[in-house]
């Protein structure tokens, strides 16, 4: 990818950190909603890998999850509480992989924050249901892949630079540090 990335006559690389980091990480998550959710060591059929519903980002960039505290995941985070998560906004846009650590806790306050009627369909007995765990994950480090003015103008300066010979991707990567 370097080659390309030498061709492009615009800059195409900038890394975030601090309030923007958590900016990213935010609005990612929210439009995302959902993400690939990796433990470091996977015990269950699903290797470790598994799809969640990320229910809030929060101003610090945490992201908070439900789980439940009889899964292989929450089994997984007791013995080692460090996570991937990846993201995908659309089709073309919006990638994001952070590494974080992540607790697991029975904080009723939260869970009723976090709660949703659609949760019933796992927990049964509602926001009472004594098996539903959260977990927050903090994240440490990550990266990006985007593009910097939306699918639009990213796919006409594909469609120039084709016609013309020239890389004129609109991509822009980086890394994340919150």
């Amino acid at each position: 990818m370097d080659s390309i990335n030498r061709n492009q006559p615009e800059l195409n690389r900038r890394d975030l950190s601090g309030e923007e980091a958590r900016k990213r990480i935010r609005e990612t998550a929210k439009e995302a909603k959902t993400c690939f959710f990796c433990t470091a060591n996977g015990t269950g059929a699903d290797g470790g890998v598994r799809p969640m519903s990320v229910l809030q980002a929060d101003e610090a960039g945490h992201l908070w999850f439900l789980s439940a505290i009889d899964s292989h995941k929450d089994a997984e985070l007791l013995t080692n509480p460090q996570v991937k998560l990846y993201f995908q906004r659309s089709t073309h846009a919006g990638f994001m992989e952070l590494d974080g650590i992540a607790t697991v806790s029975q904080d009723r306050a939260k869970i009723k924050e976090l709660w949703d009627f659609t949760l019933k369909t796992w927990f049964t007995e509602g926001e009472d249901d004594p098996r539903i765990s959260v977990i927050q994950v903090v994240p440490k480090s990550g990266y990006y892949w985007d593009n910097k003015h939306g699918q639009a103008v990213a796919g006409a300066k594909m469609l120039v630079g084709a016609a013309i010979g020239k890389t004129l991707d609109d991509s822009i990567e980086g890394t994340l540090t919150p």
